[in-house]
C-alpha cells in the first residue's frame, strides 16, 4: 500500500470539475422534470430541502476538514496531532498505523452522538419550522411530511457516515472521490426521473437521495479500507502518544471554530434561502432558490483547484513549503475569477433563455439583481478561499468575525425584507454589506502578506 498522500494531477482536476457540476447541479438538472409534475409551490418547498441539508452537513462543527487534515498529516509522517499549528516532517516518513488507528476510532465516536443530536434537532425545531412554510401550502401536505421524514433520515445517516469523505480526501484519493460523488448523483437523478413518472412526488425524490447516499458509502468505503490498509490497521495498536480522546481533544479546539466559522458562512450565504419561504411567496423563494442553486454550481467549479489540492496544503504547511504553497494560492483565485467571469457572463446573456426551452415556469432573478448577487458571491468566496490557505496551518482566527458576519446577516435581512419591503433586493444585498465591511477584505490581505513575508 501507498504509505504517503496519492499524487493529485490533470485528471484529478478534470474529475473534479465533472462532479462540482453533478454534486450541486444534481437539483438543477432534475428541475425540469420537477416543473412538469409539481407546482411552483412544490419547487419552492424543494429548494427549502436542499438548503436544509445544505445546513445539516455544517452541523459536524468542523470536524470533517479537520480530520481530513489530520489524516493527510499521518500519510506525510505525523506522529502526533497538535492543538494549533503542524509538526514539521521529512518528505517520505512513515505512515504511524496507531494513529490512524486512534484517529479512525474518534470519527466513528464524533458522528455517531452528532448524527443522533441531528435526529433530534430536525424532529422537533425543524418539523416546526416546516409546518409553518407549510400553512398556506395548496399542495399535498400529507406527501410533504413523508418527504422530509424521508429527509430527516437521509441527512442523519450521511452524517452518521460524514467521516468517509475525510478519509478519501486526506488520503489523496481525490479522482475517485469524484467518480464515486458522480456515480452516486447520477443514479439519484435517474431513480428520481423514473419515480417522478410512476407517479411519486417529492417524497420519490427524497427516496432517491437516500439510494444515492448508500451507494456512494459502499463504494467509499471499498476504495479506500483495501485489503493491504485492513492488514496494517489489525496489526497496529492504538497510538500511545494518542488516543481515541486524545485525538478528538486535540482536534476539537480547532475544529469547533471552524464549525462555527462555517455556520457563520451559511448563515451568510444560505439564509435567505430559509427566511425567504417564511417571509415571501413560495413562487418568489423558488426563483430565488433556483438562482442560488445554480450559483452553487459556478462556485464548486470556480473552487475545484483550491478543493483539490487541499491535502497538499496541509502537506506545504507541514514541510514548511511555501514556495509552492504560494504558486497553489495563486492558481485557486486566479482559477476562481476566471470561471466566474465565463460562467456569469454565460448566465446573464442565456440563462432565463435555457429556461425558456424547457418550458419552465420559474425564472431566475432579474440581470441587475443577478449581477450584484455575482459580485457579492466572488468576494464571498474569495476571502473564503483565502481562509482556506490560513487555516491549512491548523490556526483558525477568523471564526468570531464569520459569526458576527452572519449575526449581522439575519439582522440585516430581516430589516432589509420586512422592515423596508426590499424583497430579493434585500435577501442579495445583506450578506453582502455584512462581509464587506471586514471579510471580504481581511482574509485575503493576510495570507498574501504571509506568503510575501516567506520569499
Amino acid at each position: 500500500m501507498s504509505q504517503h498522500i496519492e499524487h493529485i494531477g490533470r485528471k484529478d482536476i478534470l474529475w473534479s470539475y465533472a462532479s462540482a457540476v453533478f454534486t450541486v447541479g444534481a437539483g438543477v438538472f432534475l428541475l425540469p422534470f420537477i416543473l412538469n409534475k409539481m407546482t411552483d409551490e412544490t419547487v419552492g418547498l424543494y429548494m427549502i430541502f436542499l438548503t436544509i441539508t445544505d445546513l445539516v452537513l455544517l452541523l459536524d462543527f468542523g470536524f470533517r476538514p479537520s480530520f481530513a487534515r489530520t489524516v493527510s498529516y499521518i500519510f506525510s509522517g505525523g506522529r502526533s496531532r497538535q492543538r494549533e499549528g503542524v509538526e514539521q516532517v521529512e518528505a517520505g516518513s512513515e505512515v504511524d498505523y496507531g494513529l490512524l488507528r486512534s484517529t479512525l476510532s474518534a470519527m466513528r465516536r464524533f458522528y455517531r452522538w452528532v448524527a443522533l443530536a441531528v435526529m433530534a434537532l430536525l424532529a422537533t425545531a425543524g418539523t416546526a419550522y416546516i409546518l409553518y412554510v407549510l400553512r398556506a401550502y395548496e399542495g399535498n401536505r400529507q406527501e410533504a411530511l413523508t418527504a422530509w421524514v424521508l429527509l430527516i433520515g437521509i441527512n442523519c445517516y450521511n452524517l452518521y457516515t460524514f467521516y468517509y469523505d475525510a478519509l478519501l480526501t486526506g488520503k489523496g484519493y481525490i479522482k475517485r472521490s469524484q467518480q464515486i460523488m458522480i456515480l452516486g448523483q447520477t443514479v439519484y437523478i435517474c431513480l428520481a426521473i423514473v419515480l417522478l413518472y410512476a407517479g411519486g412526488g417529492l417524497a420519490a425524490v427524497t427516496g432517491a437521495q437516500l439510494v444515492s447516499t448508500l451507494v456512494r458509502r459502499w463504494l467509499t468505503y471499498r476504495v479506500f479500507f483495501t485489503k493491504e490498509l485492513r492488514r496494517e490497521l489489525a496489526q497496529a495498536q492504538e497510538s500511545r502518544s494518542q488516543t481515541t480522546g486524545e485525538v478528538l481533544q486535540a482536534i476539537s479546539p480547532n475544529a469547533i471554530k471552524v464549525g462555527l466559522t462555517g455556520l457563520g458562512g451559511f448563515l451568510v450565504t444560505k439564509s435567505a434561502v430559509l427566511l425567504s419561504g417564511a417571509m415571501l411567496p413560495l413562487a418568489v423563494a423558488a426563483s430565488y432558490g433556483l438562482t442560488v442553486k445554480v450559483m452553487d454550481i459556478l462556485v464548486r467549479c470556480g473552487e475545484v483547484f483550491y478543493q483539490s489540492y487541499t491535502p497538499k496544503l496541509a502537506q506545504c504547511r507541514a514541510e514548511h513549503d511555501m514556495k509552492r504553497l504560494g504558486r497553489y494560492y495563486k492558481i485557486s483565485i486566479l482559477s476562481l475569477a476566471g470561471i466566474f467571469l465565463l460562467g456569469g457572463t454565460c448566465w446573464m446573456l442565456w440563462g432565463n433563455m435555457a429556461l425558456d426551452l424547457i418550458h419552465s415556469n420559474t425564472h431566475f432573478i432579474p440581470e441587475e439583481m443577478l449581477l450584484v448577487l455575482l459580485v457579492i458571491t466572488f468576494l464571498e468566496h474569495n476571502h473564503s478561499v483565502s481562509a482556506g490557505f490560513i487555516m491549512a496551518d491548523n490556526k483558525i482566527p477568523f471564526f468570531i468575525p464569520s459569526l458576527l458576519s452572519g449575526a449581522a446577516t439575519i439582522g440585516l435581512l430581516l430589516l432589509f425584507v420586512k422592515g423596508l419591503g426590499l424583497g430579493v433586493w434585500g435577501l442579495i444585498l445583506a450578506p453582502g454589506l455584512a462581509q464587506l465591511a471586514y471579510q471580504n477584505w481581511k482574509w485575503p490581505s493576510v495570507i498574501i502578506r504571509e506568503l510575501k513575508q516567506a520569499q
